[in-house]
């Protein structure tokens, strides 16, 4: 699935692994979420990330062009 995760990370200067310890989300799903390999992520997760990043799930998940 495409998504701005990563760009978002870098924007922010954070890592998978400050996310892993704020949220206690998995580093294997993070992991497959940024490198979009996951291809229908628990939208609970998905929540929690965009929470922790402040960002709206709209920002997370639609793809910059």
């Amino acid at each position: 699935m495409q998504n701005n995760f990563r760009v978002i990370l870098a924007r922010q200067r954070k890592k998978i692994a400050d996310v892993y310890e704020a949220t206690g989300i998995s580093k294997t799903t993070l992991t497959g979420i940024y490198y979009e390999r996951t291809k229908n992520p628990d939208s609970q997760t998905l929540l929690k990330i965009a929470a922790y990043l402040n960002v709206t799930l709209d920002e997370l998940l639609t793809p910059e062009e």
